[in-house]
This record gives C-alpha cells, sequence and structure tokens, in this order.
C-alpha cells in the first residue's frame, strides 16, 4: 500500500513543492483533490490487475491438477520451486498443487473485498468532492441552472 498519510500528506507535499499558499481549513484545493481521486483509482486498478492474475494462476493450477489426477502416482514430474526445477513425483507434488490452489482461493476473496471497500472509498471521495466524470451523462444537466449559469463546484475529470 502507498504511504503518504492520505490527503493531509498530499496537501503538505504541494505546499512544500512550492504550490499556491491556501488558508488552514479551507481544504485541498482543485489539483490536490484530483491528484487524490488519481491516486485512489490508481489504486484500485493495481488490485483488479492483481486480481486477474491470480484468477489467472487459479485456472492454471485447475489445469495442472485436473491433468495430474488422472496420472499414476509414481510417475515423476517436475515442479518450478523458487525459480529452481524440482523432480518429484505425481504422489508428492499434487498435494502441494491443491494446497496451493485453496490459499490463492483465499487470497482472491481477500483481494475482492479489498476491491469493493477501494470502490467505496472512491465513491465517497467522488460524492464528498463532487467530482463528476467527463462521459457522465447528465454533466450537462448538474452543471446549468434554469438560466443556463454554470452551477458546478466540483471537480471535472476527464
Amino acid at each position: 500500500m502507498e504511504s503518504g498519510g492520505g490527503i493531509g500528506g498530499s496537501i503538505a507535499a504541494v505546499n512544500q513543492a512550492g504550490g499556491r499558499a491556501r488558508a488552514p481549513g479551507s481544504g485541498p484545493s482543485p489539483e490536490q483533490v484530483l491528484a487524490g481521486f488519481n491516486r485512489l483509482r490508481q489504486e484500485q486498478r493495481r488490485l483488479v490487475g492483481k486480481g486477474a492474475e491470480l484468477e489467472q494462476e487459479l485456472a492454471e493450477h485447475g489445469l495442472v491438477i485436473d491433468t495430474l489426477v488422472e496420472v499414476d502416482p509414481s510417475r515423476k514430474c517436475y515442479r518450478m520451486v523458487g525459480g529452481v526445477l524440482v523432480e518429484r513425483t505425481v504422489k508428492e507434488v499434487l498435494p502441494a498443487l491443491e494446497n496451493n490452489r485453496q490459499q490463492v482461493m483465499k487470497l482472491i476473496e481477500k483481494l475482492n473485498s479489498q476491491i469493493q471497500s477501494k470502490g467505496r472509498e472512491l465513491t465517497e471521495y467522488r460524492e464528498k468532492y463532487n467530482i463528476r466524470l467527463m462521459n457522465e451523462e447528465d454533466r450537462s444537466a448538474r452543471d446549468t441552472d434554469s438560466s443556463g449559469k454554470s452551477t458546478g463546484t466540483g471537480v471535472l475529470v476527464s
């Protein structure tokens, strides 16, 4: 996980880096809000990518296990352990593969809950700072009032 202390850490970093000085308590600038939003989106994308990688690994484990179940248990097979190819028997490898598959399944469940949590955090952040995405269909309806003047005070993200 990234460190940085959330919004407070990024505000301090921007102000120290020569960003506009803001009055204490006035909240983050639109640039800081956008940076925080993009950071959350990037974290969510990273989690989703890791989930896809684990799903692929789970499928590979299943394929190998299905193949080895039908093979003579005393037959030699090779397994990559920490970058080293090791000779074992099917009888020795199969239980280890099944255990690994169970561990990967647990990791996927944990990762899915983290993805859901990050999605909720992202939604709360969007609502807190009134962030709208460019492709939202209702952006024009929310941005203009009956007189045609813009009323949006949020951050618009493309």
